[in-house]
């Protein structure tokens, strides 16, 4: 053996034997329980970054330590191929969609592979091949069956740069979630898919998902976003036309002087139409438009509008009020139509003044009396009502449920629930996406694609047009087509492809059977492995793509094809990877290897003038703040870098990167590979021991031995509570600095049969973090097969004796959590085990922690301050 651990020799090699001897692979086993564990899988970039490779390696760890402990595993992998990620860089390449993923395919599924991450490959999927997406079409065929698909012209959120349609979710601060280019809204014909239709069933499920983190279901729940009220009808003077309202408040709606309707409103243009306002109006809804629309967005703008040229009747008064279009209202909360009470609502009561309309009070506070006339702002407190006729002197929040009543017996209206969900626009007009299998036919009109003709494929060999724009209307012998119904040959496709977030909305169910030809999967096979047991992924996803999830599976299973309605049972949300800026004055943002220390400072390697080094960030190929994963991996090796991700923090919180922390981690690898080095030229033969504590003579044996129990126990918690496998390692590294503490050359046989004991369960508790490393020692200590098909070690519950006291751990003062440890525990390792503890992660995740103060007496009390 070599005298240090030498990574270019050791795992490829192993990397070989584990793909030979397909250990990874599975199958459906009725005899043993299942573990599903997946990774959200990446869009083919062409490099797997650090966060990549932290993601994968908290799920690789928790893989192999399921499969050590009996259970069925599988790991899939696969590509998020279509969309707008992948196109958009393959313009900025000037290369073309389809090389330019299947190239970055290749590279990243060799990059993964270098890492020693324990896929089942024969179940990879590519999101852009036929044979996956003729199942989406298919789906959608029968979704447009259902009704829970439709087309109709609306307005919609337009991204100029990227010239497509974006969803609701895709909108983040009025921008473009790929390229941050303000969204515009613009009237095109769009499909839809009814999400909506599902949004109590999503609402209420999100307090059944004991396993996600509470901030991912609170934001699920805020973009469902339930409210309750009453739905009214004002039927526009002169007209057939009836504007529909939702308040939360009909206690005030013989307050209501005017309409404010979003300039989106397909009445709007409607009831402006053929008088004097209609192109004051044209020119307002244009110009509005252009403007950031969003609950964020239009708080930067002026409260305006103008009057439509309409009226309509205040259905509790009878009085007409004028109908206004105003940027304020929104076409995506309610009903873009909003019944305007100056008294009670700060926006109406500034658009009131502003237009010199009527303010009149309905509700004022107890005792006082209000003048709509002087008032300086708007009062949206309870109060006593005023001027609302048989409901004058009541409890303003007594008088809802009262109006509520009056309204429904009226006819006037009735009570109603309103949610913030809108239809899920799924149509995009880019290339690079499964195409929507629907034809428009002169005489039929809109006529599916027959189940028989899919999948239709998107011709790979097309060339984009300028500025990106979809080859596919251009092109005859895609777009032109016979209609299936009556034969004409003048027929269209529908040349929009579906928005990206289809495709990963259902993945995880294919790589079930990601072979399977007779439908989107095998119902034997989903019926076994599904839900996935553990999903991993980025926090930002929470309100897109694990909605959408979510949302699937519910269309599936009202269409009898899977007998569940949530996909993932548990979700772990991991944190960034973090680093320091560099800039420079004269080159700007560096990348960590243009700084080097000079004299003691920090200089540009371009041009030697000092570089500022600014805050810990998320690593950003626009900031430069990058590490590259080949980089590391040339230098120190796959389990060196898994190492160093583990241990840095905790999986949930984010990771600082730190190269004196790799270098530590390097450190501590070869430290145990000399240790295992010694140990075998030492003690091989031995039997590692196998009895009680009690059992032992000596006493350092005893310690020992009592000590590799607890190291089992804890190790084993950890991984299998919370994934802590931070405190996980450092509980191993303890167990090794005791093991150093043995001279083995004077040790008796009874302490070398202990120490092969250590050695064993070192290696086997620390195999699902440094596989190779642990695979090499393994075989060296005379193991003939892989160390992945080791039992789990087992802690003996008589060798567990040791004194123990209780540590009280509070967070600012307040009492948060307590727990029993060791006597002998370092004031290092309660503080490790504080920060560790899942309840107190909670209350200090994301903040700064200023201090932590350990106070050992009778009981240890740790005050974390934050």
């Amino acid at each position: 053996m070599e005298e240090r651990y030498i990574p270019s020799q050791v795992e490829p090699k192993w990397q070989e034997y584990w793909k030979n001897t397909q250990l990874f692979k599975v199958k459906e086993d009725s005899s043993r329980e299942k573990y599903y564990l997946l990774e959200m899988f990446p869009y083919p970039s062409g490099k797997i970054h650090m966060g990549h490779v932290r993601n994968y390696t908290i799920g690789d760890v928790v893989v192999r330590y399921k499969r050590m402990r009996g259970f069925n595993v599988i790991h899939p992998m696969g590509w998020d191929a279509f969309g707008m990620p992948a196109e958009n860089a393959a313009i900025d390449n000037n290369t073309h969609p389809a090389a330019w993923t299947y190239d970055n395919i290749r590279s990243m599924r060799a990059q993964l592979k270098k890492m020693g991450f324990s896929y089942d490959w024969d179940r990879e999927i590519a999101t852009c091949r036929p044979e996956y997406y003729r199942w989406e079409q298919w789906l959608f065929l029968k979704m447009l069956e259902k009704g829970m698909a439709y087309r109709k012209e609306s307005y919609v959120n337009w991204c100029e740069k990227c010239q497509t349609v974006l969803a609701n979710e895709q909108v983040e601060q009025d921008k473009c979630w790929r390229c941050s280019q303000v969204v515009q809204q613009k009237k095109l014909w769009q499909w839809f898919f009814k999400i909506t239709d599902y949004s109590e069933d999503l609402l209420v499920h999100c307090d059944k998902l004991p396993g996600w983190p509470d901030n991912v279901t609170t934001m699920q729940k805020n973009w469902i976003g339930k409210s309750v009220g009453a739905q009214l009808d004002f039927k526009v003077d002169g007209s057939d036309e009836v504007i529909n309202v939702f308040t939360t408040r009909p206690d005030t709606i013989f307050g209501a002087t005017f309409m404010c309707l979003a300039p989106e409103h397909p009445l709007v243009e409607t009831l402006s139409k053929g008088t004097d306002q209609e192109t004051v109006v044209s020119e307002f809804v244009a110009r509005v438009s252009r403007q950031e629309r969003s609950a964020e967005g239009i708080e930067k703008y002026e409260k305006e509008g103008v009057f439509t040229g309409a009226y309509c009747i205040n259905p509790a008064t009878g009085e007409k009020i004028p109908v206004y279009t105003a940027n304020f209202v929104l076409m995506g909360y309610g009903t873009g139509a909003i019944m305007s009470v100056p008294s009670g609502d700060q926006r109406d009561f500034d658009f009131a003044r502003k237009y010199g309309l009527e303010i009149r009070v309905v509700v004022q506070p107890e005792g006082e009396t209000l003048d709509g006339a002087t008032m300086t702002e708007a009062y949206a407190g309870r109060g006593v009502m005023t001027n609302s006729g048989q409901f004058n002197g009541m409890d303003s929040k007594d008088a809802i449920e009262k109006m509520a009543d009056w309204l429904e017996e009226s006819g006037i209206g009735k009570r109603a629930v309103s949610f913030r969900l809108r239809d899920w626009g799924i149509s995009r007009q880019r290339y690079w996406g499964t195409p929507i299998p629907v034809i428009h036919c002169p005489s039929c009109g809109m006529i599916p694609v027959p189940e028989t003709d899919l999948p239709i494929i998107l011709p790979e060999n097309a060339n984009l047009l300028d500025k990106g724009q979809s080859p596919l209307p251009t092109l005859d012998y895609f777009a032109k087509t016979t209609c299936p119904a009556c034969g004409r040959k003048d027929a269209k496709r529908d040349t929009d492809t579906m928005d990206t977030f289809v495709e990963s909305s259902w993945y995880y169910l294919r790589y079930c059977s990601p072979r399977y030809d007779k439908g989107m999967f095998d119902p034997k096979a989903v019926e076994y492995w599904m839900p996935v047991d553990q999903y991993i992924g980025g926090v930002e996803h929470a309100v897109l793509h694990l909605l959408y999830s979510r949302y699937f599976l519910r269309v599936l299973n009202t269409l009898g094809l899977v007998p569940f309605k949530e996909p993932f049972t548990r979700l772990l949300t991991q944190g960034m990877v973090c680093k320091e800026t560099m800039t420079c004055p004269e080159h700007g943002f560096l990348f960590p290897e243009q700084g080097e220390k000079k004299d003691g400072k920090l200089v540009c390697t371009m041009c030697g003038k000092d570089v500022d080094v600014g805050r810990v960030i998320k690593m950003s190929k626009s900031k430069k703040n990058v590490v590259n994963p080949n980089e590391l991996l040339e230098k120190y090796g796959a389990d060196v870098t898994r190492l160093f991700c583990l241990f840095a923090a905790p999986p949930e919180r984010d990771l600082e990167w730190s190269e004196d922390g790799v270098e530590g981690s390097n450190r501590f690898v070869n430290r145990v590979w000399r240790l295992a080095l010694t140990c075998m030229e030492t003690i091989q033969g031995i039997d590692a021991y196998k009895g009680s504590a009690d059992s032992l003579k000596g006493e350092q044996a005893k310690e020992l031995y009592i000590k590799a129990n607890q190291t089992i126990q804890k190790v084993t918690a950890d991984i299998e509570t919370n994934f802590h496998f931070n405190t996980a390692i450092a509980a191993v590294m303890e167990l090794v600095n005791a093991m150093y503490t043995v001279t083995l050359e004077k040790a008796d046989d009874e302490l070398k049969s202990v120490v092969w004991f250590c050695l064993e369960n070192v290696l086997l508790l620390l195999s699902p973090i440094l596989p190779h490393f642990c695979e090499e020692l393994f075989a060296h200590m005379g193991s003939k097969d892989s160390i992945l098909k080791q039992p789990w070690p087992e802690f003996r519950k008589d060798s567990m004796q040791t004194d123990e006291v209780l540590v009280v751990v509070q967070v600012n003062g307040k009492l948060r959590a307590k727990f029993p440890m060791g006597t002998d525990a370092g004031e290092d390792d309660i503080k490790s085990a504080a920060l560790g503890d899942s309840r107190i992660v909670k209350y200090i995740d994301g903040k700064e922690i200023r201090k932590i103060i350990v106070i050992r007496k009778k009981q240890t009390l740790v005050n974390i301050v934050v």
